[in-house]
């Protein structure tokens, strides 16, 4: 993403409506988990993260490049290119199946450029494996920035020259998500997953120069609002405006900076029209969504899928701030069925069984003899929408935007930060 000159940039400066208890209980109780509050940290050290790569498994496979210690085991070190296996034990965890049980191993790395490899992928840092009875959690213990060279690259791809900024943008936010996350899952033994429950992070194996030096080049920057982290949701592609969070989280409480923000250009079209999931449509025949829908309603809002008997189509029913869906009724023969904005991309699937992109949609529907025969969906970009819009981001730095008004303009109200 652009030039590498940008250290001054980041200043301090119709029918019966039918609406079910159950429905109702299942809205209340599966909501998006809420980011833990906590304080903008102090200056100093740059803080360790610990990343849960395996979670309540019963194996994990480790080795090192070079030579690597153990801790906690009778065994102090392992050779290059050693493989071992961890298994859960009622006692604990045992090494290749032997030796005594134990609660917690420790491998760490005695060579400089050499890294631990957990199931066959490379992770800077060290590897904890932690007992849970049956089951095993294996944790990275590493610094921030070196977390963060594994992350951009998996967010954000393989990126430009002229999209630097874009990607210093993408490691300050990542960056930010991460310190106010830090000790969400303390109770597990972790700070955050390593998948898209919080943000992807596939170790060495994807880090690119570009994004590791977007990640040097803005160390310890974090975004603020108030002096206090911000939630620093971000997505692949708002299509044309971000998300109020009430559109589409349960949990999530409305803040000041997070609100919907046009991501149209001055001249014309969108900063985010670059991107492949920019438009989109999904198609449905009457059986098929039928079907998706006996499957899906049961298990997420708990209605009896009988109800869906006399399937007759879909239309929308609300739309939030930007124009998201709100809500979706389905129509049946008893009524309708109301699913709200936090739920639809769970409800209503694709024919391969993936979530639908986003809630930003139009939907339409064919019926014959009171029967709805087919579906349609034209939608408008990709994920939950709220925060920084990663293509809209490549967008701007393609046009000369910079890292600081990248992010002030997606977290309007915010102000870049240095944390340590």
């Amino acid at each position: 993403m652009v030039s590498a000159c940008r250290c001054s940039l980041f200043s301090t400066s119709g029918g019966r409506l039918l609406y079910f208890p159950l429905c109702l209980a299942a809205l209340l109780l599966n909501g998006c988990a809420t980011p833990q509050p906590v304080a903008a940290p102090t200056r100093g050290a740059e803080p360790l993260l610990r990343i849960g790569l395996v979670v309540e498994e019963p194996s994990v496979r480790i080795r090192g490049q070079g030579r690597v210690s153990i801790r906690g085991s009778g065994r102090s070190n392992l050779e290059p290119e050693e493989e071992v296996t961890i298994t859960a034990s009622s006692g604990g965890l045992l090494l290749n199946g032997q030796g005594a049980a134990a609660q917690r191993l420790t491998f760490q790395s005695q060579e400089a450029n050499r890294h631990l490899l957990v199931n066959g992928r490379a992770y800077r840092g060290a590897v904890e494996v932690l007992s849970n009875g049956s089951t095993l959690t294996a944790v990275n213990v590493i610094g921030t920035e070196a977390y963060l060279r594994g992350v951009i690259g998996v967010e954000m791809g393989r990126r430009q020259p002229n999209e630097f900024a874009a990607l210093e943008a993408q490691a300050i936010a990542s960056r930010t998500y991460a310190l106010k996350n830090r000790g969400r899952f303390r109770s597990s033994g972790f700070d955050l997953r390593a998948g898209v429950q919080d943000q992807a992070y596939l170790g060495v194996s994807r880090e690119t120069e570009l994004g590791s030096r977007a990640v040097q080049r803005t160390a310890g920057l974090v975004v603020t609002y108030r002096g206090d982290l911000i939630a620093a949701f971000f997505h692949s592609t708002c299509g044309y405006s971000t998300a109020s969070p009430d559109e589409v989280f349960r949990t999530v409480r409305a803040v000041p900076y997070l609100r919907p923000v046009s991501d149209r250009r001055p001249s014309t079209g969108y900063y985010c029209d670059i991107s492949p999931r920019f438009r989109w449509t999904v198609s449905w025949d009457g059986n098929e969504l039928r079907d998706i829908l006996r499957r899906t309603i049961p298990s997420v809002l708990g209605i009896d899928a009988e109800l869906l008997e006399g399937f007759r189509g879909l239309r929308i029913h609300g739309l939030g701030p930007s124009r998201r869906v709100t809500e979706l009724r389905f129509e049946v023969a008893s009524g309708e069925i109301p699913v709200f904005g936090p739920d639809l991309r769970r409800v209503l699937l694709k024919p391969d069984n993936s979530p639908l992109g986003s809630t930003a949609f139009e939907a339409s529907h064919e019926t014959r003899d009171g029967g709805a025969v087919a579906a349609r969906i034209s939608g408008a970009g990709w994920g939950h929408g709220v925060g920084m819009c990663q293509w809209g981001a490549i967008g701007r730095a393609r046009a000369g935007q910079t890292a600081n008004q990248i992010l002030t303009t997606y977290y309007p109200g915010t102000r870049i930060e240095r944390s340590y």
